[in-house]
């Protein structure tokens, strides 16, 4: 294309043609293939057993097993934070037994799978047939055996909780040590005392680090809860499996289990993202937009005019920029 510069004319018009992206048309193509043919086999393969996971998804033992799923993850994440709290500070202190027995803690209990550790505790008895009260190597005043007292909520709770801590710790000590450390010396010149310092200052600013990956492991706890099967805990998985011993239908009840699984981390993810937006004001960042603002975002969107040439060129031409 050619462009005359004389006086009296004018440069050709420019056409521009749109960018052609065949493949992604036909990525696009395959995936709706993709989905197709497995939507087919989820309707046609009676294997699915659609019926049975509809009989069973309100039936008093799922039910039962899902009260039992999120009790034992609020109370095993409740016991994490606060070990995990506990131990952050204990990691961060100047004294080094205290901040080696927390680096001792946190590297074994996040060095050995959870699902041993639920054994462990499950089969302490044998290592521990009673536990007695009174004076360290001198007489007992009280005893009771282990087995009554390490029930399989116990051995649930002291499984996931003391698992929960060590990551927890962890995250704690990356929200404490992201404080600026100016505010650590300026509190010190007031004469605060350490626990006033951590207290006061240090975690309410450090919340905007810690509460994100805090809903992730919230979330991450509600399905390693289905470990607690292996302590026979009456928990989702565990009420499953007792249905599928029975009726022997397998594939169906896990899919059930499945859908019970998704709609809780569903719940927990939309109150996340809540607790995320409120410890989210007064940053720097925008805070981010509820599902219904973005509802009406879009609905607004769609009532706008078309796209056009002439409303992509006017912010060049508005701001002087659009010139080559």
């Amino acid at each position: 294309m050619s462009i005359e510069s004389g006086e009296g004319h004018r440069p050709e018009e420019i056409r521009a043609v749109p960018l052609r992206h065949p493949w992604r048309w036909a990525a696009t193509a395959v995936l709706f293939v993709l989905a197709a043919m497995l939507v087919h086999d989820m309707v046609t393969n009676p294997g699915f057993g659609w019926g049975a996971v509809g009989n069973y998804f309100f039936a008093a033992p799922v039910v039962s097993g899902v009260e039992k799923t999120i009790e034992l993850t609020f109370m095993a994440m409740a016991i994490g934070v606060i070990l995990g709290v506990l131990f952050a500070v204990m990691r961060l202190s100047p004294n080094p037994i205290l901040s080696g027995a927390a680096w001792l803690y946190i590297w074994f209990f996040r060095g050995t799978p959870v699902y041993v550790q639920l054994l462990f505790w499950y089969e302490v008895a044998v290592l521990q047939p009673t536990i007695s009260l009174g004076i360290p190597f001198g007489p007992e005043f009280a005893s009771w055996s282990t087995n009554t007292i390490v029930t399989p909520l116990v051995a649930a709770l002291l499984g996931l909780g003391l698992n929960e801590g060590a990551y927890y710790a962890e995250i704690v000590r990356a929200g404490i040590i992201s404080v600026d450390h100016g505010q650590f010396e300026a509190a010190q010149s007031l004469g605060m005392r350490r626990a006033q310092l951590m207290r006061r200052i240090v975690l309410p600013q450090a919340m905007r680090v810690i509460v994100p990956p805090t809903g992730n492991e919230t979330i991450s706890m509600l399905k390693t809860s289905s470990l607690a099967v292996v302590v026979t805990y009456p928990e989702l998985l565990f009420q499953t499996q007792n249905i599928q011993n029975r009726t022997f239908e397998i594939i169906p009840l896990y899919i059930m289990a499945s859908f019970w699984y998704l709609l809780l981390t569903t719940l927990f993810t939309m109150g996340q993202f809540y607790v995320e937006r409120y410890y989210a004001r007064g940053s720097s960042y925008a805070l981010p937009l509820t599902p219904m603002q973005k509802l009406r975002r879009n609905l607004t969107t769609l009532r706008r005019t078309p796209f056009s040439a002439s409303a992509l060129a006017e912010p060049f031409s508005s701001s002087g920029q659009g010139n080559p």
